[in-house]
């Protein structure tokens, strides 16, 4: 957290440097603000600042309407929809779709499976399933390159159902079955 005098410094000057870096809270009208807020600047001995727009809720304010603290750069809700993808690609790198279907990550997120598609294909290019299967070859690609672990190990471990399945996806995008992928080892 920044100091006390860095932060009256920045909302003196109404710095946009500093916006989404913390947040002013007035004491005297329980309001929290933005440091690029344009309202009338309340007396210094009257102002707390807070690194987040959540803490200085927490602490009792409520947010300004003008200059719409919650919606600050840095902030979830400032990020729209792409904060929902990254949550999606963070659950997918985790192995939320080696077990489980679109439906249940979309559900993990409080969409709709159909919703969550058209964001992946807007801000990925890819559907879900079709990230989720990039993840899982590049896992195993590193498997095959970096370890001597048998072929079935390492389509489990990739995230992949079966052998069966792991060869197809890689005869498919490589041509070839991994066992040929496998560097030799010196």
């Amino acid at each position: 957290m920044l100091n006390f005098e860095t932060c009256n410094a920045a909302r003196l000057r109404r710095d946009p440097a500093f916006d989404g870096k913390f947040f002013t809270a007035v004491r005297t009208t329980g309001i929290y603000c933005r440091p690029v807020c344009p309202v009338k600047q309340p007396l210094t001995r009257n102002v707390s600042y807070y690194q987040t727009a959540a803490a200085a809720e927490r602490a009792g304010y409520r947010p300004c309407l003008r200059c719409r603290p919650e919606t600050a750069p840095f902030c979830a809700a400032w990020n729209g929809t792409r904060t929902t993808v990254e949550r999606a690609l963070k659950l997918i790198e985790a192995g939320a779709l080696d077990t489980g279907t679109v439906g249940d990550l979309a559900e993990r997120l409080g969409i709709g499976a159909r919703h969550l598609s058209r964001l992946f294909a807007d801000h990925v290019g890819a559907s879900p399933v079709q990230t989720a299967q990039t993840l899982r070859i590049g896992r195993a690609k590193r498997m095959l390159d970096e370890t001597d672990l048998p072929i079935a190990e390492v389509a489990s471990r990739a995230g992949f159902g079966s052998v069966r399945r792991f060869n197809a996806a890689m005869v498919k995008l490589y041509g070839r079955p991994p066992s040929s992928i496998r560097r030799p080892r010196q």
